[in-house]
Order: C-alpha cells, then structure tokens, then sequence
C-alpha cells in the first residue's frame, strides 16, 4: 500500500487497462525502478516509508508551474489562494517572439479575495503588502500604451475580479499570504485554442528523402520539397505537404535510418541541404572538386533510381559534408554575416551544445557515454578545454544549422507563394537516441535507464520498446517546460503547421526499465495542462496549426481534450469503424471533423498494396504473420471487402470491381466527403507504389527508411516523374472542389 501512495504522489501507476474488461498489475520492481528514475529511492519498505512521509507532509503553496488559460477560470491553485494573498506576476522580457519592441513590461499587482470581487491595483500604487520580484521594476502602468498583448482585467466572470489577465506567455509569479507564506512558480498564460488549418483542404504527405528529383544528390532535399511544394499550391490546388521528421540524425556506420529515433529534436540535419542552393556555392574556388562530388552524387541517384540500390543516408552525408566544407571557406558578405550573427543569438547555448557534441562525435564516436570521462558533461572544465580546440569544427557545425533553417524557411515561403493556406507540415518524433546530443546537453530533463514504448495489446502481445529515453516530468514541471518550450519554438519557427507523433505522450507515457522487456514498463504521467499550454501558447505565436497522431490505445479523455484545444487528430480509412456497435465501416458523414483524414501512414501499407492484399504476402515472406497465410488474406479480404462495399453504395465507385487505380481514387472520394478539415494523400498512392516506408517489427529483414517512391512494378520515380505522372492527375481530380462553369467570353449570358 505504501508503495504504491508513493507511485501515485509521482505519478507513476502500479497497474493499467487494456482493455475495459482488464486490469493488468505492474511488478513492484518496476515501481521501483521507475521511482528511483524520479530520483525517489524506494528499494527498500523503511525508504518507502521516509519517502512517503516527505511527500505527504511537504505542503506546496502552488505547484512549479501553473496554466491559465485566456477567458476561463482560475486553476484551483490560484482560485483557492487564502483572501488577501498578495499576488505579483513578473511578466516575460518583451525582446522574445511575439512581444512588440519596447520598454520592459511592469509586474502585475493584486490581492486575491474570496467574497466580494476586488478592484484591481491601481496602475503606479504596490498592492498591500505585495511582494515584488526580486529585481523586478517597480510597478507601473499595467497597460503599456500600444501593447496588443498587455494585460487586461478578467471580463465576463470567467475569473474573479481581482485577476488581471497577464499576456500570453510564460511569465513567473510570486504569492504572498497573510500568514506569510511565500511562493514562486512558473505562470503559462495560453490562448484557450490552437488556430486552424482553412475547412476542406487537402495536401501530400511523403517522407522527404524518398522523393528524389533529377538534381538530388542521392535522397531528397529541402530544394525538392521546395519544389513540390510550389507544384502542389499551383497545380493541384493542395493546401499543405506533410514531411517526415527532419531533426538531426546520430551520425555512424551506419547512421539509424529512422527520423524518428534522432540525435536531437532540436536542430534539423543538414543532409537535407541543397547543396547548389547555398548562396557562397557558386564563389567556392575548387570548382574541380565541386564537379568531382557532383558526378559522384549522380552516380548515387543513378544507382537508387535505374539499378536497384537503396537510399544510402551516410554516402549522400559524407559528398555533402565535404561540399559544406568548401563551402564554409567562402567568406560571407556582409548581410550574410549578420543573418549569421543574429541566428547564433537567437539559438545562444542551445546550438553552442549541439555544435559542439557534432565536433566530440567527428573525435570521439556519436555515444557520449564512451567518450573520456571529462567530456560526458556539457559544462565540465574538460568540455570547456575541448570547446576552445574545436573552435572551428564547432562553428562549422553551428553554421550548418544557419543554412538548414534557412533553406527550410524557402520551403514555406515557396508553399505560401503557390497559395497554399497551410504551407509545410513538419514532423515531431516523440523522443531522441540514448546516445545523441540532446541526452548529453539536457542530462538533468531525462530518465536515464528507461525508455519509451507500448504495453501489450490485442495488435502486440510483447509490448513495444523504442528505445527513446523520456522526459523526466518533475524536471520538465521545475523548470518551467524550458526544453519543451525550446524545441517547439525551434520546430515551429519555418512550419505552416506541425504534427505531433503519439500526441498521447502529452499525457502519459509507457516507460520500459532497461533490461527489461516490454510486458514489464507501467505508464508514468504528465502535466497534459502545461504540455498543451505551453503548445497552444508556441504554436498561437507562431500561427500554426496542430496534428497529432492518436492511433492506437488512447486513454479515455484525452481525444477530448486535444479537440479543446483545437489540436486535430489523425484518422485512417481503414481503421474508422464503430467499435463499439455492429464494427460496420463508418459512413463519411459520421467521421469527425477536427482531424487529417488520410488512407494510410509511413507505417502502414499503401494504399494499392491495401486493395490488393500484397502486404498480407509481404509480411508472409517475412515471417512477420502470427496465423497461416491463408487465414490472414481471408481476414484482409473481408475487411477490404466491406469498404469496397459500402464505397459501391454510396456511387464512389463508378467503375466496378477489379480496377485498382479506380478503387484507390474512389478511397479519396471517400475522405473528400468526410468533414474532415484536412486531407491526406500520401505521395506514394499517386503512383501506385505498393511497397510500405516502413514495416513495424522488421530491422534488417527489410529496407525501412531507405525506398525511393516507385511505381506499381516497383521502379522508381522522380519528383518530375510524379508531377507529370497521369495517374497523380487521375487521383487528384476527385479532390478538387467543384466550380461552376464558366462559358469562354464570346459565349456568355449578358
């Protein structure tokens, strides 16, 4: 019983639900594992003991961070503050994204009351007995003239009187009670919802080094999503191009293929420049050595595209590393030189220890737990020593970062240019490697020996472990969501919108002791309020709009309140059935309307291979299936079977059975007629590709993450392939929204 008071102080659950009907205990050496994870040391029934009695007899005034959310009421936390607390909010400086320039904001005074609302106080006067800030200036007017995002009093008895609503921000606020009791936490102040995409726009989602075009350089770039992009808005009318996760990858031999196990979610990685688009490119001096690696890049897209050869991630990086290099010794002008200057400021320590863990890993190998023992903490004197010798390396590498973000700045502006309401869709893994630069340089914010994954399920009996260390979230609440805050600011500063990979992570995570299997991790939970705040809050600032991806098991509540939040979900064809009825497909018009509806994902099979029954065989050769062949192509027979049908019904499919390219365009049908606010269609389908990105449960046994697109016959295909391709104007077609028709000129009505 102690145990697991202990467990639920911290969040940590001792049993869990797979079902309704089922409740699964956790072993009590994971608890323990888990808790001594949290820095709580539970190994022992007298440490449980000593443990629980601090927590229990620790008395918090208000928690490390608290969310308000605009035009709502109070959190308990504040609401129930004694009467006559003093309450002092220090807003954020005015010199971050979305604050006008000018003097620094004045701290916000008031004193709380129980009954009779308060009048706030008066601008220029310290509330009684309030409790400043310590170097905060003294209180001032509380509206600055000319600040659209200054405070304002609570209106409409969303709050009490005596609130007066700070800016959206993340600011600090300091309480004072009668009896003197004094606390500091960290105040979020969001908007109450995310703004959305335009209603009815649809858009292409492709992994980004699949789509190789005549001038890649062995996968693709940041030119061709640029130039996809710009077709798309002007061509086909789409709104929007959904990538894969372009954060940093852990460099080896070889790199880990999958974007969504990188070295750091914070930068992006520079193999997807475009090497000719860097201004100094056409300045470098060795023009010989440039042509050298140009024809050995060709060499690279000739072998992926005309003779069989996988995408090869490391050969692309090391032509490009050496082009960069040439590069980089290309003075800048001086405009350049102060974008340059003006983005190290920007990113400050942050990119400084990401350079710099890229310089130690050239030197030492990508795991920073086997480097020398003084260079394991990004602040010791060895790291500092180490900083200074690799000056230049380091400054390669912070440079490499400028040019990325800017060359994926291009791409949403091409997207905007072309008409696109929404513009580029980027991609966030929910973790990183044990072994990258974000788990050397934010060691404090991670539960070292654990990891992320899933627990059994009626799809996994053995649970799922994706080796992704978590977020510690006590740190994450003690430091006011700072490294949350930090990635999304970085991740959204170039997106049109963004998707979140297993948005559920927001509110809990299954966390998997290391040497243990699956089956014995338990879930650990987090503050989903402040996670949703502080992304509302980045995501308001930035204008961007939210997808999170919520298949699979998903504890009751939380869609809920992810649509609250105007965060939208993601919603397979295949899987949108009423469960908990007759398991009929859903009609179009009962699908819900805050969601990306899409016919498939980089981890499912596509669409065609889907119609066909070709991933049933593929998984047969792989031994990947866990009943006979013949029974799971029956199962997979009747369930397409059923959606064919009712695609019949409902006069989407004109052209009768048999016709693949037909039934894959009456799918799109389909999900046009949906409410769904966004439309997906993966980049693939366009063309008939049958062969999956991605196929859960394989490493070796197949080629994940490195398949160039390809026809139905499995050849590939270029972007200038795909944009001319018959079959992508086909599909695209039942897309299009209807116009009426417009007579030629000669022939109009008066």
């Amino acid at each position: 019983m102690g145990l697991s008071r202990l467990a639920a102080l911290h969040g940590v659950a001792t049993s869990y639900s797979p079902s309704p009907d089922v409740t699964v205990s956790v072993p009590d050496d994971t608890v323990i594992a888990v808790l001594a994870a949290l820095g709580v040391d539970a190994g022992t029934p007298a440490d449980v003991r000593k443990c629980l009695a601090a927590a229990e007899s620790r008395s918090r005034l208000l928690p490390p961070t608290v969310v308000v959310w605009a035009g709502e009421p109070l959190p308990p936390a504040l609401a129930g503050l004694p009467p006559g607390s003093t309450v002092t909010v220090e807003p954020e400086p005015s010199d971050l994204p979305g604050h006008p320039a000018g003097r620094p904001p004045a701290p916000l005074s008031m004193r709380s009351r129980a009954a009779a609302p308060a009048e706030p106080v008066a601008p220029g006067e310290p509330a009684p007995e309030a409790a400043p800030a310590p170097g905060a200036a003294p209180v001032g007017a509380m509206t600055p003239p000319g600040d659209e995002t200054a405070a304002a009093p609570a209106t409409g008895g969303s709050a009490p009187a005596w609130w007066i609503s700070p800016p959206h921000g993340v600011h600090r606020i300091h309480v004072r009670t009668p009896d003197n009791r004094r606390a500091t936490a960290t105040l979020v102040a969001a908007p109450p919802c995310l703004p959305q995409p335009p209603e009815g726009t649809h858009g292409f989602l492709v992994q980004l080094y699949s789509l190789l075009s005549a001038r890649s350089w062995g996968m693709g770039d940041l030119g061709d999503l640029a130039d996809l992009a710009a077709w798309a808005g002007r061509s086909v009318g789409s709104g929007f191009v959904q990538v894969n996760p372009l954060h940093a990858a852990v460099p080896g031999k070889p790199t880990d293929p999958s974007p969504y196990r990188p070295s750091s979610r914070r930068f992006p990685d520079p193999v997807h420049l475009h090497v000719e688009s860097i201004p100094e490119y056409g300045h470098v001096r060795d023009r010989a050595a440039l042509d050298d690696l140009r024809q050995d890049a060709a060499a690279l897209s000739e072998a992926v595209l005309n003779k069989g050869a996988l995408i090869d991630r490391d050969a692309v990086w090391e032509l490009k590393r050496q082009a960069l290099e040439l590069v980089a010794q290309v003075p800048l002008t001086p405009g350049r030189r102060a974008d340059y200057c003006d983005f190290l400021a920007e990113q400050g320590q942050a990119l400084e220890d990401h350079a710099l863990w890229c310089a130690l890993a050239e030197v030492h190998g990508p795991d920073w737990h086997t480097w020398p023992e003084a260079l394991r903490a990004p602040r010791s004197p060895g790291t500092a020593r180490a900083r200074s010798e690799l000056l230049d390396r380091v400054d390669f590498h912070c440079r490499l970062a400028w040019l990325t973000a800017g060359q994926l700045a291009a791409a949403q502006r091409a997207a905007e240019d072309a008409g696109m309401g929404v513009g580029i869709v980027h991609d966030l893994a929910v973790g990183v490697h044990p072994a990258g630069a974000d788990t050397w340089s934010q060691q404090e914010a991670f539960a070292h020996g654990m990891s992320v994954g899933a627990p059994p399920d009626a799809f996994n009996a053995r649970g799922q472990d994706w080796g992704l260390p978590p977020w510690r979230p006590d740190v994450l609440a003690a430091t006011g969501y700072a490294a949350y805050r930090g990635l999304l600011r970085g991740l959204l500063a170039h997106a049109g919108a963004l998707r979140i990979d297993h948005v559920m992570g927001l509110f809990r995570l299954w966390w998997v002791p290391e040497g243990r299997p699956p089956t014995d991790g338990t879930y650990v939970a987090y503050d989903a309020e402040a996670m949703l705040a502080v992304l509302v809050l980045e995501a308001h600032r930035a204008g961007t709009s939210v997808v999170g991806e919520d298949l699979g098991t998903v504890a009751p509540g939380v869609r809920e309140a992810l649509a609250r939040r105007g965060v939208l979900g993601t919603s397979v064809l295949w899987f949108e059935r009423d469960w908990e009825g007759d398991g009929r497909p859903l009609a179009p018009e009962e699908w819900r309307r805050d969601c990306l509806a899409t016919a498939t994902t980089h981890d499912l099979p596509s669409t065609a291979a889907r119609l066909t029954g070709d991933h049933v065989t593929l998984r047969h050769r792989l031994g990947l299936l866990t009943r006979s062949l013949e029974e799971e192509l029956t199962a997979d027979l009747t369930d397409t079977a059923e959606w064919l049908a009712l695609l019949a019904r409902l006069r989407m499919l004109p052209e009768g059975d048999g016709d693949e390219e037909a039934a894959v365009r009456a799918v799109h049908r389909f999900l046009r007629r949906t409410p769904a606010r966004m439309t997906g269609v993966w980049l693939p389908d366009t063309v008939g590709d049958r062969r999956p990105q991605n196929l859960p449960g394989t490493w070796d046994q197949y080629p994940n993450w490195r398949l160039p697109i390809a026809d139905p016959e499995g050849h590939p295909v270029t972007l200038e392939e795909i944009t001319a391709s018959p079959r992508l104007y086909g599909l695209m077609e039942v897309l299009r929204p209807r116009k009426p028709h417009t007579a030629p000129p000669g022939e109009r009505r008066p």
